[in-house]
């Protein structure tokens, strides 16, 4: 409260060094006599024909009737004069550009006088007694909103105190605390407004002392609210509550938030002063021109508050403490010097009169920087359970629609903006029938057909990529859930594409609609285009036909391992005529569904991996029985593997006799996929630990090379081969001598 009585106070300060500084240059060489004012009585009979009601009414209807002149005034600065051509336009406007910068250097040696008799009549309006009371007037009902304001919080203490302990884990606990301190917030305003306004407005006052007292009271309301909204939005902490970062809705580190908190509020109250200033200087006979140097002047010393937030301001992403790099500090001068030079240009569009151009230039940058700060809050207030930041996953239903329906509003709130501020009629425009008009109307009609298209979309896109992204993170949880989740990862992505197309071609027809066209003939003629089409690509027909079929039947889903001829791999992905198999080498088939032929699907509900295994013929095969039983009940077991196998291992039986080993015929039943192969694998390495241990031998073929003393058979040898059969494992026979 004594920052902005000690505002108010400067302000005040302000007004009184007006009459000085007008009578100072009221006696410059340019007026080297001081102006003659009227006698006090006349003048105070003057100003008691003011606070007449009749004269009240009449001079706010002229004030009325001048304010729509100079607005329409201004417009025409910048209109294009009728029935002329666009150069002709052009040169027109240049013309009135430079007769406005014309008028108003010539109303500079007028500025000192137009002062000089404000600040006279101010003087005899307001004598010190006078002046003094406006000014303790002025500071009882600012204190009277105040202490409203203070009374609501002590009454809402205890509701207050609840977001200390509150939890925002959940979307749902976030959304209730911005609900409840948005209610909060408006408290707070309407409070201060009731207590200063509010109050003041019950006693009538004299119709000068009114305006002026309740202009410096709308000031200071101003002020407040720029201040509890930038308290709602950066929530950046007080004495008493330093640590309030968790409330935050526009993500930024705590250093941003306390900057921009007060600079905003400093820039709205220079703002609300300013036009404060100018509208009292009507009440003293201020010309039309002077005001206009005034306002820019104001403006002058705005652009220097901007530019200053621009350079000064801390970033908004590096944490508290931690120092900024060189190049995002290179990145943050940059685009502060655009920032800077964006808003001299404004300045000077301002200055120069070129409204029409200053607003199209003003909501050109500051829809999409608005629709990016709202993208930003949208996310982190609905950014997912236990994460600091929005993930990068796809967003939630919630978000998009809060997101792009914000995003609709500001971009049609600003081209309702520009349609007031142009001085378009958008009433008349819909009535009347010319070419202007048409175009105009069709432009607005295109508009909202493609936000529309673009809400619908999303939502969508949002709605199918979590059903996708839930398929494809869930946990094993059986074997009927798990082959639903991939028939929906198989589904939803071709479905995306079809109703991309359809709103796309929808969007399209009906911006055809809106600027004049007949999209009747269009639709017959698409059925002929459509057959052209059809017999001209007959393999591309063929290959979207059979994809559909392919899907209608099941034959395969995302993840499942095909093979269709000489292709065979893991399905990754597909279009609307082609799919795409990973070979398990690495390589990546890209096959059109009409040359796919026969499927054989490897991943579909079970498999059975076969084994066979060669025992010597003094093998008990009673126990070997046992013992690969016992295996394939620990490897049932297995926590690992146990999931994936539906029949444990078991033995067949003997499967034949061979020439030196018997064959042992085992199988298990399991899930296809890597698990068979896994359990495959350690069902070999527990078989083989487990014989060793009951000394059961595999079979392997051996040579064993013997030979006659030397000498017989006159001399010559004779080698003998004998085969003994000893295991699994394929020895090569060596040769002797």
């Amino acid at each position: 409260m004594r920052r902005l009585l000690t505002i108010g106070a400067t302000l005040f300060a302000f007004g009184l060094a007006v009459p000085a500084f007008a009578q100072s240059t009221s006696t410059s060489p340019a007026n080297p006599a001081p102006v003659t004012a009227d006698p006090p009585a006349k003048l105070r009979e003057l100003l008691d024909l003011m606070t007449d009601p009749q004269v009240r009414a009449w001079l706010d209807q002229q004030k009325g009737a001048s304010g729509e002149k100079a607005s329409a005034a201004s417009h025409d600065l910048t209109s294009p004069a009728p029935n002329v051509g666009e150069l002709d336009a052009m040169v027109g406007r240049l013309a009135r550009i430079r007769a406005h910068v014309a008028a108003l250097l010539g109303a500079l040696p007028n500025v000192g006088e137009d002062f000089s008799v404000a600040g006279e009549m101010i003087a005899n309006e307001f004598r010190g007694p006078d002046l003094w009371r406006m000014l303790r007037l002025l500071v009882l009902f600012v204190g009277l909103g105040y202490g409203l304001e203070w009374l609501f919080r002590r009454v809402t203490t205890r509701f207050r105190s609840r977001f200390d302990d509150v939890k925002l884990d959940t979307v749902g606990e976030r959304i209730a605390v911005v609900g409840a301190r948005f209610a909060f917030a408006v408290g707070l305003v309407a409070s201060f407004g009731v207590g200063s306004v509010g109050a003041f407005l019950a006693f009538d006052w004299p119709y000068l002392s009114k305006e002026l007292l309740l202009g410096y009271l709308l000031v200071f309301l101003a002020i407040r609210l720029a201040l509890v909204v930038g308290r709602f939005l950066l929530a950046p902490g007080t004495s008493l509550h330093p640590d309030v970062a968790r409330f935050r809705i526009v993500p930024m580190t705590t250093q941003a938030a306390r900057f921009w908190h007060w600079r905003l509020a400093v820039i709205v109250g220079w703002i609300a002063f300013g036009r404060v200033i100018v509208d009292d200087a009507t009440l003293f006979g201020v010309t039309a021109e002077t005001r206009e140097l005034l306002a820019y002047a104001l403006g002058l010393v705005l652009l220097a508050i901007i530019i200053d937030a621009a350079w000064r301001g801390p970033p908004w992403s590096t944490a508290d403490g931690s120092a900024e790099s060189i190049e995002a500090r290179h990145r943050r001068h940059a685009r502060a010097a655009g920032l800077s030079f964006f808003f001299v240009v404004l300045w000077l569009l301002w200055v120069a009169g070129a409204l029409t151009l200053f607003w199209a230039l003003a909501l050109l940058v500051a829809v999409p920087a608005t629709i990016r700060v709202t993208q930003r809050s949208v996310n982190h207030i609905l950014r997912p359970p236990g994460h600091e930041e929005a993930r990068d996953g796809p967003a939630s239903v919630a978000a998009v629609c809060l997101e792009r329906g914000l995003r609709a509003l500001i971009i049609i709130g600003g081209v309702f903006w520009l349609a007031d501020v142009w001085q378009i009629d958008l009433a008349e425009m819909a009535s009347r029938d010319t070419l202007s008009t048409r175009i105009l109307r069709a432009a607005i009609t295109a508009t909202i057909v493609v936000l529309v298209a673009d809400f619908v979309w999303n939502i969508v896109k949002a709605v199918i990529d979590t059903r996708v992204a839930h398929a494809a993170g869930a946990d094993d949880t059986g074997a009927e859930e798990d082959r639903k989740r991939a028939r929906l990862r198989t589904l939803l992505p071709i479905l995306r594409n079809m109703l991309f197309v359809v709103i796309v071609v929808l969007a399209v027809l009906m911006g055809l609609s809106s600027l004049g066209v007949q999209i009747a003939p269009l639709i017959a003629s698409a059925g002929v285009v459509g057959v052209a089409i059809g017999f001209g690509a007959q393999t591309l027909v063929k290959d979207v036909i059979s994809g559909i079929f392919y899907l209608l039947d099941d034959a395969f889903r995302v993840g499942e391992y095909i093979q269709s001829g000489n292709y065979r791999g893991v399905v990754e992905s597909f279009s609307l005529r082609s799919v795409k198999l990973r070979h398990q080498n690495g390589p990546l088939y890209t096959v059109p569904f009409g040359v796919l032929g026969a499927i054989q699907n490897m991943s579909r509900d079970w498999a059975i991996e076969k084994l066979t295994i060669g025992v010597t013929y003094d093998t008990d095969i009673d126990k070997a029985r046992k013992i690969i039983k016992k295996v394939g009940q620990e490897l049932a077991q297995d926590p690992e593997l146990a999931p994936g196998i539906l029949e444990p291992l078991k033995m067949q039986g003997v499967q034949a006799f061979g020439d030196f080993a018997i064959q042992l015929r085992l199988k298990m039943m399991t899930r296809p996929g890597d698990v068979q192969f896994a359990a495959r694998r350690r069902a070999l390495a527990m078989i083989k630990k487990a014989f060793d241990a009951n000394g059961i031998s595999f079979a392997y073929p051996t040579v064993q090379v013997a030979g006659s003393p030397v000498g017989t058979n006159g001399g010559t040898d004779v080698i003998g081969p004998a085969v003994a059969q000893k295991g699994l494992e394929l020895v090569k026979p060596a040769s002797g001598g």
